[in-house]
Formats: structure tokens, sequence, C-alpha cells
């Protein structure tokens, strides 16, 4: 009798353990149809593998007194490019020549009683004094206007911030549109759709044009990688602009020693004027 309780009461201490460990391990789903696949969200995107690498033909432009402007040439070639998209035409290259930054004002006049003065002025933050752009095409039809304004590139999509502005905004787009209108009717802004080419499957050759007014100082060569329109990997090189002979002398005198400038300027304006007047005066 003792023996079948005893029995009995491990049979039901058994059943109480096996409901426990039921209740605590959740049930498994059985899985079919194969192994589970991930969703095209939960796919990470694959990194670009292309990037640029240049050179340019010079480093360094000497500005003499019969400088009338001059093209600077630069190479280039896609390392890691795909094959399929070349083929396809889905690359395109930019290449930018930046001039010194400096701040630029915009004056606009008006008609006073009858004389035209300026009446009110804007200034832009550090933008090029030149500019030159040459791509495979034009950059509107490269890549969407929004990346393109991030990245900056081109005469129409350059960063104007204008300095202590304080206003509605509504004069600022007007003030940038004049500024680009005069920058391109003095030529110191340029653009080339069709300048940049590719003379091999992954080397390319750009032309950018620098202007006879190109200022002196150090100029950024800047070249963009774009694939199917989406901007990939960017390098840029630096080219020295320097003035030489008579009109570095002449620039160096007029920095260093300001006030030794303007007397001998004075003198010679002087001695001008009176061999002018000893040349034509009538005896």
């Amino acid at each position: 009798m003792h023996r079948l309780l005893a029995l009995a009461l491990i049979a039901s201490t058994l059943l109480m353990a096996t409901d426990a460990l039921a209740q605590a391990v959740p049930p498994v789903t059985p899985i079919t149809g194969g192994s589970p696949t991930l969703s095209a969200e939960d796919t990470p995107a694959p990194e670009p593998t292309e990037n640029l690498d240049i050179g340019i033909s010079t480093e360094e432009i000497a500005i003499t007194s019969d400088f009338r402007g001059a093209d600077l040439t630069i190479f280039g070639a896609i390392d890691g490019f795909n094959p399929r998209l070349l083929a396809q035409g889905k690359y395109d290259i930019v290449v930018a020549l930046e001039g010194p930054k400096e701040n630029a004002t915009v004056r606009r006049k008006e008609r006073v009683f009858g004389i035209w003065i300026n009446r009110h002025s804007m200034t832009f933050e550090s933008v090029p004094q030149s500019y030159s752009l040459s791509s495979t095409r034009d950059i509107e039809r490269i890549a969407p206007a929004g990346e393109i304004n991030n990245i900056g590139i081109g005469v129409d999509h350059m960063r104007l911030e204008p300095v202590g502005f304080l206003g509605d905004g509504s004069n600022v787009g007007a003030f940038r549109d004049a500024f680009r209108r005069l920058k391109e009717a003095s030529g110191i802004y340029q653009r080339d759709p069709g300048g940049v080419q590719f003379i091999s499957a992954s080397l390319f050759r750009a032309t950018v044009r620098l202007p006879a007014n190109v200022p002196n100082g150090t100029h950024l060569v800047r070249a963009y990688l774009f694939r199917d329109g989406a901007f990939v990997s960017a390098r840029a090189l630096q080219l020295r602009v320097v003035k030489t002979g008579l009109e570095q002398a002449i620039t160096r005198a007029a920095h260093e020693q300001p006030f030794f400038y303007g007397l001998f300027a004075v003198l010679i304006a002087v001695i001008t004027g009176w061999l002018a007047s000893v040349v034509f005066r009538r005896d």
C-alpha cells in the first residue's frame, strides 16, 4: 500500500514538472518552403567601387604682358568601373577649374533725378574669382538638380551666400542672377558641355579655358564622377597662376611697398605731363 502511494506521488510530480516546462518554452513554428530569404529593403546597397585618377598638363601657368588666355588639358581614368555600365554610357565626368575665392559685391543702379547711381548692393561670401566648367554633356542631364545643388557644380548651381544679409530674401535671387550674368558676360565664368571626351574605354580628356583676365594665385582643378545620375567620387589638384616679368614686379611693389609705389606713380605722371607739354606747346 505504501509502495502504491509512493508511485502515485512520483507520477504526479513528473506530470506537474512537464506542464511547467511546456508553458516556459514557446511553441516552435515549422518552416516550410525552403530557407528564409531577405527582402529587398533588408538587403544592403552595394558600395560604389569606382574611383578617379587625374593629371594636368602643367602645374603652373605664367602670365606675361601678351597673355591672351590658354587651354588647360586634364587627363584622367576611371578605376574599378563596371564594363556593362561603361558600354551603356552610364558614366559622366565633370571637370571644373576654380580660381581663388574672395567676397564679391554686386551693385544695382537706379535713376535718381536723372542720374544713375548705385542704390543697392549685395556681397556674396567666398566665391571663385574665375570658373571654367567642362563636362561630357549638359550637367542638367547628368544628375538631378538637387544632386548638383548639393555639390555646387556649375555656374547656375554655385553656392552664393550673402554676407550679413537681413531681409525677407526677395532680392537675393535677382542679385544672384545678376552676378552670374555679369561674370559670364565678362568671360571670367565659362561652361563647355561636351568638353570632356572619352579617348578609350575608361580614359578621358578634358579641356578648360583660362581667360585672358584670369586672376593669379592658386586655382583648383576638380573632377567629378557620376554613375547613372548618382555622384560617386571626386578628385582635386592645384594649379598655380603667376605673373612674370614687369607685371610681377609691379604687382609685388603695389602690395609690398604701397607708399613707394604710389610715390613712383605720381612721379611718372608728373614727368609724362611735363614731356607732353614740351612736345605739344606752341612757340
